[in-house]
Protein backbone atom coordinates (compact mmCIF):
# COMPACT_ATOMS: atom_id res chain seq x y z
CA UNK A 1 0.00 0.00 0.00
CA UNK A 2 0.98 3.81 -1.04
CA UNK A 3 2.27 5.80 2.58
CA UNK A 4 0.30 8.63 3.19
CA UNK A 5 2.02 12.14 4.08
CA UNK A 6 -1.82 12.85 5.31
CA UNK A 7 -0.75 9.80 8.17
CA UNK A 8 2.37 10.60 8.82
CA UNK A 9 0.85 14.17 9.99
CA UNK A 10 -2.11 13.10 11.65
CA UNK A 11 0.22 10.51 13.79
CA UNK A 12 2.70 13.20 14.93
CA UNK A 13 -0.09 16.03 16.18
CA UNK A 14 -1.15 12.73 17.93
CA UNK A 15 2.09 12.38 19.24
CA UNK A 16 2.68 15.07 20.31
CA UNK A 17 -0.69 15.75 21.98
CA UNK A 18 0.20 12.27 24.30
CA UNK A 19 3.81 13.25 24.70
CA UNK A 20 3.22 16.81 26.08
CA UNK A 21 0.21 15.14 28.38
CA UNK A 22 2.73 12.91 29.60
CA UNK A 23 5.91 15.56 30.21
CA UNK A 24 3.15 18.36 31.73
CA UNK A 25 2.18 15.64 34.42
CA UNK A 26 6.39 14.42 35.67
CA UNK A 27 6.53 18.60 35.14
CA UNK A 28 3.71 19.25 37.44
CA UNK A 29 5.89 17.25 40.28
CA UNK A 30 2.65 16.64 42.63
CA UNK A 31 0.38 15.63 39.98
CA UNK A 32 -2.62 12.38 40.80
CA UNK A 33 -6.01 11.20 38.98
CA UNK A 34 -6.94 10.76 42.44
CA UNK A 35 -9.48 13.59 41.62
CA UNK A 36 -10.63 12.58 38.33
CA UNK A 37 -11.14 8.66 39.35
CA UNK A 38 -13.23 10.19 42.70
CA UNK A 39 -15.44 11.98 39.99
CA UNK A 40 -16.11 8.72 38.25
CA UNK A 41 -19.65 7.48 38.62
CA UNK A 42 -18.49 3.44 39.08
CA UNK A 43 -17.05 2.25 42.20
CA UNK A 44 -13.61 0.30 40.97
CA UNK A 45 -12.18 3.75 39.86
CA UNK A 46 -13.49 5.63 43.20
CA UNK A 47 -11.93 2.31 44.79
CA UNK A 48 -8.72 3.48 42.98
CA UNK A 49 -8.73 7.01 44.26
CA UNK A 50 -9.06 5.57 47.91
CA UNK A 51 -6.00 3.22 48.15
CA UNK A 52 -2.83 4.87 48.12
CA UNK A 53 -0.94 1.58 46.48
CA UNK A 54 -3.24 1.94 43.28
CA UNK A 55 -3.66 5.22 42.85
CA UNK A 56 -0.02 5.43 42.79
CA UNK A 57 0.52 2.34 40.24
CA UNK A 58 -2.16 4.29 38.28
CA UNK A 59 -0.25 7.78 38.48
CA UNK A 60 2.92 6.13 37.52
CA UNK A 61 1.49 4.17 34.55
CA UNK A 62 -0.74 7.47 33.39
CA UNK A 63 2.59 9.49 33.09
CA UNK A 64 5.07 7.12 31.83
CA UNK A 65 2.28 5.77 29.07
CA UNK A 66 1.43 9.03 27.59
CA UNK A 67 4.75 9.94 27.48
CA UNK A 68 6.16 6.61 25.91
CA UNK A 69 2.91 6.61 23.84
CA UNK A 70 3.73 10.03 22.38
CA UNK A 71 7.23 9.78 22.07
CA UNK A 72 6.51 6.39 20.07
CA UNK A 73 3.80 8.05 17.71
CA UNK A 74 6.16 11.22 16.86
CA UNK A 75 9.21 9.37 16.09
CA UNK A 76 7.62 6.58 14.00
CA UNK A 77 8.88 3.55 16.10
CA UNK A 78 6.39 0.52 17.33
CA UNK A 79 3.64 2.64 15.56
CA UNK A 80 1.08 -0.48 15.65
CA UNK A 81 1.56 -0.87 19.07
CA UNK A 82 1.68 2.74 20.47
CA UNK A 83 -1.71 3.49 18.48
CA UNK A 84 -3.33 0.75 20.52
CA UNK A 85 -1.90 1.58 23.73
CA UNK A 86 -3.10 4.90 22.74
CA UNK A 87 -6.80 3.50 22.55
CA UNK A 88 -6.88 1.40 25.66
CA UNK A 89 -5.65 4.70 27.52
CA UNK A 90 -8.63 6.81 25.93
CA UNK A 91 -10.84 3.73 26.30
CA UNK A 92 -10.21 3.89 30.17
CA UNK A 93 -10.11 7.45 30.40
CA UNK A 94 -13.97 7.55 28.52
CA UNK A 95 -15.01 4.33 30.93
CA UNK A 96 -14.06 6.70 34.06
CA UNK A 97 -15.83 9.55 33.29
CA UNK A 98 -17.64 9.69 30.52
CA UNK A 99 -18.58 13.14 30.59
CA UNK A 100 -16.57 16.37 30.48
CA UNK A 101 -16.88 19.65 29.48
CA UNK A 102 -20.19 20.36 27.47
CA UNK A 103 -18.19 22.46 24.60
CA UNK A 104 -15.54 18.97 24.07
CA UNK A 105 -18.27 16.61 23.72
CA UNK A 106 -21.37 16.18 22.15
CA UNK A 107 -23.37 12.94 23.39
CA UNK A 108 -21.65 10.39 23.76
CA UNK A 109 -18.75 11.52 21.41
CA UNK A 110 -16.23 13.56 22.47
CA UNK A 111 -12.67 14.41 21.93
CA UNK A 112 -11.04 11.22 23.58
CA UNK A 113 -13.66 9.30 21.05
CA UNK A 114 -12.29 11.06 18.38
CA UNK A 115 -8.89 10.73 19.04
CA UNK A 116 -9.32 6.89 19.38
CA UNK A 117 -10.91 6.63 16.23
CA UNK A 118 -8.06 8.90 14.72
CA UNK A 119 -5.15 6.32 16.55
CA UNK A 120 -7.08 3.51 15.04
CA UNK A 121 -6.69 5.42 11.75
CA UNK A 122 -2.64 5.77 12.05
CA UNK A 123 -2.69 2.15 13.29
CA UNK A 124 -4.55 0.28 9.86
CA UNK A 125 -3.20 3.18 7.32
CA UNK A 126 0.33 2.86 6.46
CA UNK A 127 2.41 6.24 6.97
CA UNK A 128 6.29 7.31 6.79
CA UNK A 129 8.08 6.41 9.86
CA UNK A 130 11.47 5.74 11.10
CA UNK A 131 10.68 2.38 12.02
CA UNK A 132 9.64 1.15 9.10
CA UNK A 133 12.64 3.30 7.08
CA UNK A 134 15.22 1.34 9.65
CA UNK A 135 13.45 -2.19 9.35
CA UNK A 136 13.17 -2.26 5.12
CA UNK A 137 17.06 -0.64 5.62
CA UNK A 138 17.89 -3.97 7.52
CA UNK A 139 15.91 -6.06 5.27
CA UNK A 140 17.77 -4.63 2.00
CA UNK A 141 21.19 -5.01 3.57
CA UNK A 142 20.32 -9.33 4.63
CA UNK A 143 19.17 -9.36 0.98
CA UNK A 144 21.95 -7.89 -0.37
CA UNK A 145 24.52 -10.10 1.71
CA UNK A 146 22.31 -13.19 0.31
CA UNK A 147 22.88 -12.46 -2.94
CA UNK A 148 26.72 -11.78 -2.25
CA UNK A 149 26.71 -15.20 -0.56
CA UNK A 150 25.16 -16.95 -3.54
CA UNK A 151 27.50 -15.77 -5.70
CA UNK A 152 26.69 -12.26 -7.05
CA UNK A 153 27.27 -8.57 -6.21
CA UNK A 154 24.55 -7.38 -4.55
CA UNK A 155 24.56 -4.31 -6.91
CA UNK A 156 21.16 -5.35 -7.64
CA UNK A 157 19.27 -4.55 -4.31
CA UNK A 158 18.28 -0.91 -4.46
CA UNK A 159 19.03 1.61 -1.95
CA UNK A 160 16.83 2.75 0.62
CA UNK A 161 14.29 5.71 -1.57
CA UNK A 162 15.20 9.17 -1.01
CA UNK A 163 11.72 10.30 -0.41
CA UNK A 164 11.11 7.59 2.22
CA UNK A 165 14.16 8.87 4.09
CA UNK A 166 13.78 12.32 4.13
CA UNK A 167 9.75 12.29 5.09
CA UNK A 168 10.50 9.37 7.32
CA UNK A 169 13.31 11.34 9.43
CA UNK A 170 11.52 14.78 9.63
CA UNK A 171 10.10 13.09 12.63
CA UNK A 172 13.43 14.25 14.79
CA UNK A 173 13.13 18.00 13.67
CA UNK A 174 9.20 17.74 15.35
CA UNK A 175 10.86 16.46 18.38
CA UNK A 176 13.23 18.86 18.41
CA UNK A 177 10.86 21.48 18.14
CA UNK A 178 8.30 20.01 20.52
CA UNK A 179 11.30 19.51 23.04
CA UNK A 180 12.40 23.04 22.84
CA UNK A 181 8.79 24.61 22.92
CA UNK A 182 8.17 22.47 26.32
CA UNK A 183 11.63 23.55 28.06
CA UNK A 184 10.72 26.92 27.43
CA UNK A 185 7.55 26.76 28.39
CA UNK A 186 8.28 25.21 31.67
CA UNK A 187 11.37 27.44 32.27
CA UNK A 188 8.87 30.53 32.15
CA UNK A 189 6.58 28.66 34.58
CA UNK A 190 9.33 28.60 37.19
CA UNK A 191 10.78 31.62 36.72
CA UNK A 192 6.91 32.99 37.77
CA UNK A 193 6.66 30.82 40.52
CA UNK A 194 10.48 32.22 41.56
CA UNK A 195 9.28 35.61 41.11
CA UNK A 196 6.10 35.83 43.31
CA UNK A 197 6.82 38.44 45.53
CA UNK A 198 6.91 38.64 48.95
CA UNK A 199 4.41 41.01 49.79
CA UNK A 200 1.61 42.00 47.73
CA UNK A 201 0.51 46.11 47.00
CA UNK A 202 -2.83 47.22 45.86
CA UNK A 203 -1.29 47.31 41.89
CA UNK A 204 0.19 43.44 42.13
CA UNK A 205 -1.87 40.80 40.94
CA UNK A 206 -2.31 38.47 43.81
CA UNK A 207 -1.92 34.95 43.44
CA UNK A 208 -4.73 33.14 43.44
CA UNK A 209 -4.98 29.27 44.72
CA UNK A 210 -7.61 26.85 45.47
CA UNK A 211 -8.37 23.43 46.37
CA UNK A 212 -9.81 20.75 43.98
CA UNK A 213 -11.11 17.70 44.81
CA UNK A 214 -7.99 15.93 45.41
CA UNK A 215 -7.74 18.02 48.77
CA UNK A 216 -11.58 16.49 49.72
CA UNK A 217 -10.89 15.33 53.29
CA UNK A 218 -13.56 13.94 54.26
CA UNK A 219 -17.20 13.83 52.01
CA UNK A 220 -20.03 15.32 53.82
CA UNK A 221 -22.66 11.99 55.34
CA UNK A 222 -24.88 14.24 57.35
CA UNK A 223 -28.75 14.35 55.85
CA UNK A 224 -32.22 14.55 57.28
CA UNK A 225 -35.47 14.67 55.55
CA UNK A 226 -38.26 16.83 54.92
CA UNK A 227 -41.02 14.04 54.75
CA UNK A 228 -39.90 11.79 52.54
CA UNK A 229 -36.95 13.73 50.49
CA UNK A 230 -33.48 12.93 51.92
CA UNK A 231 -31.53 16.45 51.63
CA UNK A 232 -27.77 16.95 52.40
CA UNK A 233 -27.64 19.37 55.38
CA UNK A 234 -25.30 21.79 53.42
CA UNK A 235 -26.99 22.52 50.01
CA UNK A 236 -25.58 24.24 47.18
CA UNK A 237 -26.99 27.68 46.37
CA UNK A 238 -28.22 28.38 42.48
CA UNK A 239 -28.10 32.46 42.50
CA UNK A 240 -24.51 32.84 41.68
CA UNK A 241 -25.22 29.72 38.68
CA UNK A 242 -28.08 31.30 37.72
CA UNK A 243 -26.04 34.96 37.36
CA UNK A 244 -27.83 36.54 40.56
CA UNK A 245 -25.03 38.02 42.35
CA UNK A 246 -26.43 40.26 45.13
CA UNK A 247 -22.76 42.27 44.70
CA UNK A 248 -24.11 45.75 46.21
CA UNK A 249 -22.81 48.55 44.29
CA UNK A 250 -20.79 46.34 41.89
CA UNK A 251 -23.59 46.50 38.53
CA UNK A 252 -21.57 44.52 36.09
CA UNK A 253 -21.55 41.37 38.82
CA UNK A 254 -24.40 39.94 37.11
CA UNK A 255 -23.16 39.71 34.16
CA UNK A 256 -19.89 38.51 34.70
CA UNK A 257 -21.00 35.77 37.26
CA UNK A 258 -23.15 34.52 34.61
CA UNK A 259 -20.09 34.52 31.94
CA UNK A 260 -17.89 32.45 34.16
CA UNK A 261 -20.84 29.89 34.40
CA UNK A 262 -20.61 28.47 31.11
CA UNK A 263 -22.12 25.50 30.69
CA UNK A 264 -19.09 23.05 31.43
CA UNK A 265 -18.34 25.03 34.65
CA UNK A 266 -22.03 24.49 36.40
CA UNK A 267 -21.49 20.83 35.13
CA UNK A 268 -18.15 20.64 36.88
CA UNK A 269 -19.29 22.49 40.13
CA UNK A 270 -22.45 20.31 40.34
CA UNK A 271 -19.91 17.03 39.92
CA UNK A 272 -17.80 18.37 42.67
CA UNK A 273 -20.88 19.37 44.80
CA UNK A 274 -22.02 15.42 44.48
CA UNK A 275 -18.28 13.93 45.00
CA UNK A 276 -18.44 16.27 48.14
CA UNK A 277 -21.82 14.05 49.72
CA UNK A 278 -23.75 17.68 48.38
CA UNK A 279 -27.01 16.10 47.09
CA UNK A 280 -29.31 19.14 46.14
CA UNK A 281 -29.26 22.67 44.74
CA UNK A 282 -32.10 25.41 45.56
CA UNK A 283 -32.45 27.00 41.98
CA UNK A 284 -35.21 28.92 39.38
CA UNK A 285 -36.67 27.16 36.81
CA UNK A 286 -34.23 29.49 34.29
CA UNK A 287 -31.35 26.37 35.58
CA UNK A 288 -33.59 23.84 34.51
CA UNK A 289 -32.58 23.47 30.81
CA UNK A 290 -28.56 22.96 32.56
CA UNK A 291 -29.75 20.78 35.02
CA UNK A 292 -31.27 18.60 32.38
CA UNK A 293 -28.61 18.38 30.47
CA UNK A 294 -26.30 17.81 33.07
CA UNK A 295 -28.21 14.49 34.37
CA UNK A 296 -28.92 13.13 30.68
CA UNK A 297 -25.47 14.01 29.44
CA UNK A 298 -23.13 13.68 32.37
CA UNK A 299 -25.63 11.20 34.20
CA UNK A 300 -25.55 13.07 37.32
CA UNK A 301 -27.80 12.58 39.71
CA UNK A 302 -27.87 16.24 41.77
CA UNK A 303 -31.74 16.87 42.84
CA UNK A 304 -33.01 20.04 42.92
CA UNK A 305 -35.64 22.85 44.91
CA UNK A 306 -37.25 24.94 42.68
CA UNK A 307 -38.38 28.46 43.90
CA UNK A 308 -41.29 28.32 41.37
CA UNK A 309 -40.64 31.98 39.70
CA UNK A 310 -41.92 32.03 36.61
CA UNK A 311 -43.99 34.53 34.15
CA UNK A 312 -47.45 32.17 34.25
CA UNK A 313 -47.53 32.14 38.17
CA UNK A 314 -46.00 30.12 41.24
CA UNK A 315 -48.05 27.07 40.64
CA UNK A 316 -46.99 27.00 36.87
CA UNK A 317 -43.46 27.03 37.85
CA UNK A 318 -44.02 24.13 40.07
CA UNK A 319 -45.69 22.35 37.99
CA UNK A 320 -42.84 22.61 35.07
CA UNK A 321 -39.76 22.13 37.85
CA UNK A 322 -41.56 19.00 39.13
CA UNK A 323 -42.32 18.08 35.08
CA UNK A 324 -38.51 17.96 35.18
CA UNK A 325 -37.82 16.56 38.26
CA UNK A 326 -37.90 18.83 40.90
CA UNK A 327 -37.47 17.09 44.81
CA UNK A 328 -39.94 20.04 46.30
CA UNK A 329 -40.70 23.17 45.85
CA UNK A 330 -41.46 26.49 47.59
CA UNK A 331 -42.69 29.68 46.96
CA UNK A 332 -40.14 32.61 45.91
CA UNK A 333 -39.16 34.60 48.43
CA UNK A 334 -40.06 38.10 46.69
CA UNK A 335 -43.74 36.85 45.35
CA UNK A 336 -44.16 35.81 49.32
CA UNK A 337 -43.07 39.25 50.47
CA UNK A 338 -44.95 41.16 48.37
CA UNK A 339 -48.17 39.10 48.70
CA UNK A 340 -47.60 39.62 52.40
CA UNK A 341 -46.99 43.25 52.11
CA UNK A 342 -50.55 42.85 50.11
CA UNK A 343 -52.74 40.86 52.54
CA UNK A 344 -52.72 38.53 49.36
CA UNK A 345 -54.00 35.44 51.82
CA UNK A 346 -55.75 33.95 48.81
CA UNK A 347 -52.74 33.57 46.49
CA UNK A 348 -50.64 31.93 49.10
CA UNK A 349 -53.23 29.01 50.12
CA UNK A 350 -53.71 28.77 45.99
CA UNK A 351 -50.29 28.45 45.77
CA UNK A 352 -49.70 25.85 48.48
CA UNK A 353 -52.73 24.27 46.97
CA UNK A 354 -51.10 24.30 43.76
CA UNK A 355 -48.06 22.98 44.76
CA UNK A 356 -48.94 20.09 47.09
CA UNK A 357 -50.72 18.16 44.64
CA UNK A 358 -48.07 17.93 42.61
CA UNK A 359 -46.30 15.27 45.45
CA UNK A 360 -43.44 16.87 46.57
CA UNK A 361 -43.05 18.76 50.15
CA UNK A 362 -44.62 22.62 49.69
CA UNK A 363 -42.40 25.12 51.21
CA UNK A 364 -43.06 29.26 51.54
CA UNK A 365 -39.53 31.25 50.47
CA UNK A 366 -39.15 34.17 52.23
CA UNK A 367 -36.85 37.62 53.11
CA UNK A 368 -38.97 39.31 55.64
CA UNK A 369 -40.01 37.80 58.82
CA UNK A 370 -43.45 39.40 58.98
CA UNK A 371 -43.80 37.21 55.83
CA UNK A 372 -43.67 34.23 57.59
CA UNK A 373 -45.52 35.54 60.46
CA UNK A 374 -48.74 36.52 58.04
CA UNK A 375 -48.30 33.22 56.93
CA UNK A 376 -48.40 31.62 60.62
CA UNK A 377 -51.28 34.28 61.50
CA UNK A 378 -53.89 32.87 58.89
CA UNK A 379 -53.41 29.44 59.14
CA UNK A 380 -51.01 29.22 55.87
CA UNK A 381 -48.28 26.15 57.38
CA UNK A 382 -46.29 24.38 54.46
CA UNK A 383 -44.37 21.51 54.81
CA UNK A 384 -40.61 23.88 55.42
CA UNK A 385 -39.59 27.49 55.56
CA UNK A 386 -37.29 29.27 53.88
CA UNK A 387 -35.80 32.29 55.36
CA UNK A 388 -32.81 34.11 54.88
CA UNK A 389 -31.05 34.43 58.23
CA UNK A 390 -27.17 36.24 58.61
CA UNK A 391 -25.57 38.10 61.59
CA UNK A 392 -25.12 41.65 60.85
CA UNK A 393 -21.58 41.72 61.47
CA UNK A 394 -20.43 43.59 58.25
CA UNK A 395 -19.31 46.67 57.19
CA UNK A 396 -22.47 47.61 54.37
CA UNK A 397 -25.02 45.72 56.72
CA UNK A 398 -27.01 49.12 57.55
CA UNK A 399 -29.87 47.05 59.04
CA UNK A 400 -31.20 50.58 60.34
CA UNK A 401 -32.12 51.12 56.66
CA UNK A 402 -34.45 48.49 56.03
CA UNK A 403 -34.23 45.42 53.53
CA UNK A 404 -35.95 47.30 50.63
CA UNK A 405 -33.14 50.31 50.85
CA UNK A 406 -29.98 48.71 49.33
CA UNK A 407 -29.06 45.25 47.75
CA UNK A 408 -27.51 44.34 51.12
CA UNK A 409 -29.01 42.93 54.13
CA UNK A 410 -31.51 40.18 53.94
CA UNK A 411 -31.87 40.15 57.45
CA UNK A 412 -32.46 43.16 59.49
CA UNK A 413 -33.12 41.59 62.99
CA UNK A 414 -31.53 37.73 63.31
CA UNK A 415 -32.49 37.73 67.15
CA UNK A 416 -36.44 37.96 65.90
CA UNK A 417 -35.58 35.07 63.50
CA UNK A 418 -34.05 33.19 66.01
CA UNK A 419 -36.77 34.02 68.89
CA UNK A 420 -39.65 32.79 66.44
CA UNK A 421 -38.85 30.39 64.92
CA UNK A 422 -37.86 28.32 68.34
CA UNK A 423 -41.71 28.09 68.36
CA UNK A 424 -42.10 26.18 65.04
CA UNK A 425 -42.20 22.39 64.07
CA UNK A 426 -41.76 23.09 60.46
CA UNK A 427 -38.27 22.13 59.33
CA UNK A 428 -36.10 25.38 58.25
CA UNK A 429 -33.61 25.97 55.06
CA UNK A 430 -31.79 28.84 56.20
CA UNK A 431 -30.51 30.95 52.79
CA UNK A 432 -28.56 34.17 52.55
CA UNK A 433 -26.57 32.58 55.20
CA UNK A 434 -23.46 34.71 53.76
CA UNK A 435 -25.51 37.68 53.27
CA UNK A 436 -24.15 37.59 49.22
CA UNK A 437 -20.46 36.86 49.87
CA UNK A 438 -19.60 39.19 53.21
CA UNK A 439 -19.55 36.63 56.15
CA UNK A 440 -17.38 33.75 55.90
CA UNK A 441 -18.35 30.11 55.78
CA UNK A 442 -16.70 29.93 59.18
CA UNK A 443 -18.73 32.30 60.59
CA UNK A 444 -22.26 32.23 58.77
CA UNK A 445 -22.93 28.17 59.10
CA UNK A 446 -22.52 28.17 63.05
CA UNK A 447 -24.30 31.21 63.05
CA UNK A 448 -27.29 29.43 60.97
CA UNK A 449 -27.23 26.35 62.68
CA UNK A 450 -26.84 27.77 66.49
CA UNK A 451 -29.66 29.96 65.16
CA UNK A 452 -32.07 27.22 65.07
CA UNK A 453 -31.62 26.23 61.09
CA UNK A 454 -32.01 22.66 60.16
CA UNK A 455 -30.29 23.16 56.77
CA UNK A 456 -28.44 25.58 55.07
CA UNK A 457 -28.29 26.65 51.65
CA UNK A 458 -24.41 28.32 50.63
CA UNK A 459 -24.24 29.87 47.12
CA UNK A 460 -20.58 28.48 45.75
CA UNK A 461 -18.34 28.87 43.18
CA UNK A 462 -16.37 25.52 42.12
CA UNK A 463 -13.65 27.04 43.21
CA UNK A 464 -15.05 27.52 47.07
CA UNK A 465 -16.85 24.17 47.02
CA UNK A 466 -13.62 21.87 48.59
CA UNK A 467 -12.82 24.38 51.19
CA UNK A 468 -16.43 24.73 52.20
CA UNK A 469 -17.12 21.56 52.78
CA UNK A 470 -14.11 20.43 54.55
CA UNK A 471 -14.89 23.13 57.20
CA UNK A 472 -18.35 21.40 57.50
CA UNK A 473 -17.84 18.08 57.84
CA UNK A 474 -15.46 19.44 60.35
CA UNK A 475 -17.87 21.63 62.19
CA UNK A 476 -21.18 19.46 62.20
CA UNK A 477 -20.16 16.96 64.25
CA UNK A 478 -19.58 19.02 66.71
CA UNK A 479 -23.15 20.32 67.47
CA UNK A 480 -25.05 17.33 66.29
CA UNK A 481 -27.30 16.66 68.03
CA UNK A 482 -26.27 18.40 71.06
CA UNK A 483 -26.01 21.96 70.19
CA UNK A 484 -24.28 24.62 72.76
CA UNK A 485 -26.34 27.49 72.32
CA UNK A 486 -29.17 26.11 70.00
CA UNK A 487 -32.63 26.33 71.50
CA UNK A 488 -34.71 25.27 69.02
CA UNK A 489 -35.27 21.91 69.03
CA UNK A 490 -33.86 19.34 65.27
CA UNK A 491 -37.07 19.21 63.53
CA UNK A 492 -35.52 16.71 60.95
Amino acid sequence: MKKSIVMTVLRMFLGWYFLYEGLAKFAQGDWSAAGYLRASPLGVFQGIAESPGLLGLVDSLNMWGLTLIGGALVLGVLVRFSSVCGILVLALYYMANPGGPAELHAMWVDYRIVMAVALLAVCCAPSYNIGSLIAGWLGKRLRARDVAADGGSGLGVRSVDRRDLLISLSSLPVLGVFGAAFLRRHSKERENLEAQPDAVTSATVKTFEFDDIKDLKKKNEHFAKIKDVTLSRMMLGGNLIGGWAHARDLIYTDKLVKAYHSDWRVFRTFKMAEECGINTIMTNPALMRVLGDYWKNEGGKIQFISDCGHSEGLVRGAEESVKVGACAVYTHGGWSDNWARDGKIKEFETALEGMRKLGVPAGIGAHKLETIKFCVEHGIIPDFWMKTFHNNNYWSARPQDGQESHDNNWCADPQAVIDFFEGREEPWIAFKTMAAGAIRPQDAVPFAFKGGADFVCMGMYDFQLIEDVNFFTDFFPTIYPNCEGRKRPWRT
